[in-house]
């Protein structure tokens, strides 16, 4: 929590403002006691009507400055803590953005949509009570005891009895509320991770008739943490009524062995009023110190959630020296390439070299978990290899700023991915500079304009969260046509043309073929006819690179690549 406070520094005047004004509002509250005893004695038992009127004059101007001093203190805290929360979110934010996949994989999406909003939440909220608190609980309690015992040093052993019995109450109820505060944002990472499950795969849910079942995984999930904040709410709220008892039992006590004092003559109705007026202050005190010791432990809980994510070091990350990028354009090299998933026992990639050129579509083929995909991965570094080098324009991408080397990729993923906004927005989303010209070429080489020019408002046109409103396959074409308009030295497409039919993808592919004479590109496909007409065809078996050469080498020479293309084509179209 403490290691957080340090995104408070842009706002450290607002907060010594407020923790003025908060130690001047308590000043106030301390001296009012004080004066309402004088006040008494010596102004309503003598009857000196001039005595009152003055000192309840000031009694009325401390009040209004205590409150001035408190509406503006609460103003400011407000402020500084909801900057320290947007302040938090974004560093949250862009140090997520720099997480290569395994850091995404090993915390979660759910669980970092909760520490980016929840528990930033929780600790904004806290700090707006620690602000408002952490002067004015203490000096009010040190205070009024010292204060208390001035008025009358005899009933201070009440102080002495209910004070011991409510930070034993304290500390017993928090005991047992921390570790469940805790518990309750591990279970909210759950919920939201089943909930999160249940709309993005909404209608593979609908289609297997599973939405009783998710239902019951979300009730079952919910009622969890309902539970488990059901028990800590009893617990925490066992604290008020202790408090309650002790402040009546106090104030019982004082008016009692006051009176007996006074009727002694031992006291003054002044001093038992003021005495009891610190009694109520010390215990308020007390009570705020209580609100602390409830919110903190969830904010604190909160607080390590949000550090763990910050101190995660991102695996891939710029070298210390990064190196300019060679006098070569578009040059791919693997050169002994060994790539494994972190935790898997066998490599995902063993071995691989092999070298692109500009000009040279370079296919990559093989069953399912041969490797393509993790293949074409290491040329963005989206992941680091575990031996061998991956070489763009002669430079081991270890090497190259990663801004640098991306900038000349243009990635087209296995999954077309779509953000809200418009038709042209996602297409600039690689290159926000993109003309109108440029964005309608870029369509047109993608065949996407068949579609974009039939909907309402063309390039204009709205595409939802996660481009619901379009189809799989227009998907795939839009994000070619992103890729296509950032005009980069080295194209990748992971099976980007699987949702297309035949005839598509042959428009698609010739249109490619001509835009793309003095690029590098690569193409991941499932389909033979698809990377028939490659230069280079690389085939994986097992994490292996088993053959690489043209169509018709290939069929000659490779029992893996002649099966593959005999499973999808007859003996005639191969022929």
């Amino acid at each position: 929590m403490i290691r957080l406070l340090r995104y408070l520094k842009p706002f450290r005047g607002a907060v010594a403002l407020v923790l003025v004004l908060v130690f001047l509002q308590s000043l106030a509250n301390l001296y009012l006691p004080t004066l309402m005893a004088d006040i008494v004695d010596k102004g309503i038992v003598t009857g000196d009507t001039d005595y009152i009127v003055r000192i309840g004059g000031l009694m009325l101007l401390i009040t209004l400055g205590g409150t001035i001093c408190a509406v503006v203190a609460s103003f400011f805290s407000a402020r500084s803590a909801v900057g320290f929360g947007r302040l938090v979110r974004g560093k949250l934010f862009a140090h997520v953005e720099g997480f290569s996949l395994h850091e995404f994989d090993t915390v979660g999406t759910a669980s970092l949509i909760t520490r980016t909003t929840n528990d930033t939440n929780q600790v904004q909220q806290v700090l707006v009570l620690m602000l408002n608190v952490l002067v004015s609980a203490p000096l009010l309690a040190i205070g009024g005891v010292i204060l208390a015992i001035a008025q009358d040093a005899t009933l201070a052993w009440i102080l002495v009895v209910a004070i011991p019995i409510l930070v034993l109450a304290i500390f017993l109820i928090m005991s047992r509320a921390i570790p469940l505060f805790r518990i309750i944002q591990v279970k909210i990472d759950r919920l939201n991770l089943i909930l999160d499950e249940g709309l993005t795969g909404v209608r593979v849910i609908r289609a297997f008739d599973r939405t009783a079942h998710e239902r019951r995984r979300f009730d079952t999930a919910n009622r969890d943490l309902t539970e488990t904040a059901i028990t800590v709410n009893r617990i925490v709220a066992t604290l008020f009524p202790i408090m309650l008892l002790v402040l009546n039992l106090s104030t019982i006590a004082i008016v009692w062995f006051g009176s007996v004092r006074i009727d002694r003559g031992e006291m003054q109705i002044g001093a038992l009023i003021a005495f009891m007026q610190y009694a109520l202050q010390i215990l308020f005190a007390m009570l705020m110190l209580s609100l602390m010791f409830v919110f903190l432990p969830r904010a604190a809980a909160s607080a390590d959630r949000i550090n763990a994510v910050l101190d995660m070091a991102p695996e891939i990350r710029d070298a210390e020296q990064v190196r300019p990028v060679g006098a070569q354009r578009g040059y791919v090299e693997f050169d002994d390439v060994t790539f494994s998933y972190p935790g898997a026992e066998e490599p995902a990639l063993a071995h691989i070299s092999f070298t692109a050129r500009p000009g040279q579509v370079t296919a990559i083929i093989g069953g399912t978990g041969a490797g393509k995909s993790s293949l074409v991965g290491l040329i963005p570094r989206f992941y680091d290899v575990a031996s061998g080098r991956v070489l763009v324009d002669g430079v081991d991408v270890r090497e190259l700023a990663q801004h640098d080397l991306r900038s000349r990729i243009g990635y087209v993923p296995q999954q077309a991915v779509l953000f809200s906004g418009t038709v042209a927005g996602n297409i600039r989303f690689g290159t926000e500079s993109a003309s109108d010209e440029q964005v309608r070429h870029a369509a047109e080489i993608a065949q996407a304009t068949e579609f974009v020019d039939g909907m309402d408002a063309g390039f204009a046109s709205a595409i939802a969260q996660g481009g619901t409103n379009v189809s799989g396959g227009q998907k795939q074409r839009l994000s070619i046509a992103r890729a296509l308009a950032r005009r980069p030295e080295i194209y990748v497409f992971d099976d980007s043309f699987s949702a297309l039919d035949y005839a598509t993808d042959a428009r698609l592919r010739a249109a490619l073929k001509r835009e793309t004479t003095d690029a590098t590109v690569f193409i991941v496909a499932q389909r033979v006819s698809t990377i028939m007409d490659a230069d280079q065809i690389l085939v994986l078996d097992q994490g292996r690179l088993v053959g690489s050469g043209t169509h018709r080498a290939l069929m000659e020479s490779n029992p893996v690549y002649r099966e593959i293309v005999l499973s999808q084509l007859s003996a005639e179209e191969v022929a």
